[in-house]
């Protein structure tokens, strides 16, 4: 699996944070090129369920910035579905990394291949979402669960917003294929927007900023999957068709990338605690263990010696 992608363009892979005070909200804007084009590369699924997919790494980052973490927060599905496991990790920037995005979904394809209709609902079926938030320095790690939504997987966000935060908010996700001449798989692209009352602004409960809140959650419902994932559109212009009324402030822009933080130091340390004979039933022939990362498809070899 090649580490090098096409470069980005000038209008991908970032978070945009973006404010309307008037109304007591706060909102996000992301949009991922050669970022969720490389997290959704080293598996090939079928189109229904790589939208899926893009959709969750969408959704990490937009989380993930909005809490301005510094350490991982994963969003996680399990259903009864074929697309019965998706997980999509945000890491927080530090001295070494920038901020970065990976994600990985399991499909049974036969169950897939016999399903009449494959949208969300069929696909992943009946679960649970789980959002995980993992500080790195100080605080407790953090899990809030909630029931599967079938009208996808960002009204599953909304409403752990609703139960776990309490908090108003609205959120549109997107992904979508670019296929390139000569190239046998698609490029994939991703991309969201979410809208949140302010934590005063929901304690407050006016009754104009009520009235705001359904006007500006309604406006944003009506942005096309296609300005969400158009990297030739600029962000502000986007801002400026869905909230030209209202005062938008526009924060700068915050860069994202694939970032994969599989480790094989970590993988050793594991399989030591193994018993020998564990350990020798996952080698190869030449007694080499070779692991092979899920999310970026890099294969790990893991040798006697460093086990010893």
């Amino acid at each position: 699996m090649p580490d090098k992608m096409e470069p980005a363009s000038p209008y991908g892979d970032f978070v945009l944070p973006f404010d309307i005070a008037k109304a007591g909200v706060r909102g996000r804007l992301v949009r991922l090129d050669a970022a969720s084009a490389r997290a959704l590369s080293a598996h090939a699924l079928p189109e229904p369920a790589a939208r899926v997919a893009g959709e969750a790494v969408a959704l990490g980052a937009l989380l993930g910035t909005a809490l301005k973490l510094d350490g991982r927060l994963t969003v996680q599905t399990k259903g009864d579905g074929p697309l019965d496991l998706i997980t999509a990790d945000y890491y927080g920037a530090d001295e070494l990394r920038a901020r970065g995005v990976r994600g990985y979904a399991r499909l049974d394809k036969a169950r897939f291949e016999a399903l009449a209709e494959k949208g969300f609902a069929t696909l992943a079926g009946k679960g649970v979402m789980a959002i995980t938030i993992e500080p790195k320095k100080g605080g407790k790690t953090y899990q809030g669960i909630v029931e599967l939504s079938q009208d996808g997987i960002g009204a599953s966000a909304e409403t752990y917003f609703s139960q776990s935060e309490q908090l108003p908010t609205v959120i549109k996700l997107a992904a979508a294929p670019l296929y390139v001449a000569g190239d046998k798989t698609p490029r994939w692209r991703a991309g969201g927007i979410m809208l949140q009352m302010t934590p005063d602004a929901a304690k407050a409960g006016v009754e104009s900023r009520s009235d705001d809140w359904e006007r500006l959650s309604i406006l944003l419902k009506t942005v096309e999957d296609l300005e969400l994932v158009d990297t030739s559109l600029a962000p502000e212009t986007l801002l400026w068709r869905l909230f030209h009324e209202d005062e938008v402030r526009v924060q700068p822009p915050e860069p994202m990338v694939f970032r994969c933080d599989c480790d094989a130091d970590r993988i050793t340390t594991v399989l030591k605690s193994y018993a020998p004979e564990e350990r020798a039933s996952l080698a190869d022939p030449d007694g080499i263990i070779r692991a092979r990362c899920e999310f970026c498809g890099k294969t790990h070899e893991i040798t006697p010696d460093s086990l010893a």
